[in-house]
């Protein structure tokens, strides 16, 4: 029935709850920018936020994420870009692995992705592309997959599009080469994972880490982790 499966990563196979999440992010971030005698932290932060909301609404399909992340960071900051690209090196390098401990892996993650794999789905990980390839790896490690071989993991290096736009869910299935309507898209965010469904993906909401902020579209089926798991077991 499915050719590929797409999951969402934060608060689907990952335990995390990103705002509370963010602010250790950004904490650290301040802290490093104080060790490396940045005087505007906090307006370090707030462009940081302003130029990902940009990248968000970006739709230019010649741009990568990161392009349209950086250019907008740029011109709105005063030091050198290089410099600024040091900085944002050290903190993915340095800073962002010892986040590790304000998430945590779910019980039966691992080994429900590997039964996906070995039943010879393509698997992505289908998370908002605002995040370097790095933090990515190291986020669907501490879910406890950091071995698997995934088709696609959606990092702003490589999508030129973001999540909520139906452009982000065409360009995975263009980049893997499967029919929309042959994919079935995990997430737990309505506003988020459910657009998938409008070029034909089928679509489960997963409801522990449930993000529901109000849209138009209904999942095709829904539930918590267990009945994922029944759900994969019995239609995979």
């Amino acid at each position: 029935m499915y050719e590929a499966v797409l999951f969402d990563l934060d608060g689907t196979l990952l335990n995390i709850d990103m705002d509370y999440f963010l602010k250790h992010y950004f904490r650290k971030m301040l802290e490093l920018a104080a060790e490396m005698g940045y005087e505007e932290g906090n307006r370090l932060v707030k462009q940081v936020w302003s130029s990902t909301e940009v990248m968000i609404a970006d739709l230019n399909p010649k741009s990568t994420n990161e392009e349209v992340f950086t250019k907008d960071f740029y011109q709105n900051w005063a030091y050198h870009p290089e410099e600024i690209q040091g900085f944002f090196d050290r903190f993915y390098q340095e800073c962002f692995p010892r986040l590790e401990g304000y998430c945590s892996p779910f019980p039966g993650i691992p080994e429900m992705v590997k039964y996906i794999l070995k039943k010879g789905y393509k698997v992505v990980i289908a998370t908002n592309a605002v995040f370097p390839m790095s933090a990515l790896q190291d986020r669907i490690r501490w879910a406890g997959l950091g071995q698997n071989d995934f088709e696609l993991i959606t990092s702003y290096e490589l999508m030129h599009y973001c999540k909520p736009h139906v452009q982000y869910y065409e360009e995975i299935v263009e980049k893997i080469g499967v029919d929309p309507r042959d994919c079935l898209m995990i997430g737990n965010d309505t506003g988020e994972d459910l657009p998938a469904s409008k070029i034909g993906m089928k679509t489960f909401l997963v409801e522990d880490m449930l993000i529901d902020k109000g849209t138009s579209h209904q999942p095709d089926w829904r539930g918590r982790l267990p009945d994922l798991f029944k759900f994969v077991r019995k239609n995979l």
